[in-house]
């Protein structure tokens, strides 16, 4: 596949998703959130689901926590434009709740996976427990796995990283989350140079 039909594929999923109404999320959100930035991307960035300024926006991350995240990225030399960003189910949840997993069956294995799939990237940060638990099956609680990349049988890395909604609300976990961001470079120059050989890499 060329990148011209690449880019067009992840714009007819993008589209899909806007007018999905494959579970009952559709019907209390204002606007689908499909993903945004880099089709060509190194590093997609995954968390859990819209909020209330993405729900109104259209566009992931774009409150406090997407703030948080940019004042991140633009610590290791990159910004919103260099990546990609999605979440794992696609619609906010009525009051902020959790996803249910029949929800994000359907939004993973509709879009997502296929997302994925189709932008390739070098590395997946997986930010929050929701995204974690999904893309490292098995792996442990994220108050132990956060930090540490993780190399799975598809050949594809994975970066559990506490949420940044999170961090906003625990300031404990605040420059936890930055140290830990800190280490995106250093994974990404590994994988360039295949020095991430085992199912767990701990980059401390």
């Amino acid at each position: 596949m060329n990148d011209s039909e690449k880019v067009k594929e992840l714009d007819q999923i993008a589209k899909k998703i806007c007018n999905c109404t494959l579970c009952p999320l559709s019907k209390s959100r204002t606007i689908a959130v499909p993903g945004s930035g880099n089709y060509n991307s190194e590093i997609l960035f995954i968390g859990e689901a819209p909020g209330a300024t993405e729900d109104k926006c259209g566009i992931p991350f774009c409150g406090a926590a997407g703030k948080f995240l940019n004042e991140m990225l633009a610590e290791i030399g990159l910004n919103r434009e260099d990546i990609f960003i999605t979440n794992t189910v696609k619609c906010r949840p009525p009051a902020n709740r959790d996803p249910e997993e029949a929800e994000k069956n359907i939004c993973t294995s509709t879009y997502l996976d296929r997302q994925i799939e189709l932008i390739n990237p070098k590395m997946i940060v997986c930010l929050g427990r929701h995204a974690a638990t999904y893309m490292i099956p098995g792996m442990p609680p994220i108050s132990q796995s956060h930090g540490h990349a993780y190399k799975r049988p598809n050949g594809k890395i994975y970066l559990p990283l506490f949420h940044p909604a999170a961090a906003l609300y625990n300031g404990s976990l605040r420059e936890t989350l930055k140290e830990d961001f800190k280490k995106i470079p250093n994974i990404i120059n590994k994988i360039k140079q295949q020095q991430i050989t085992d199912q767990t890499d701990q980059t401390d």
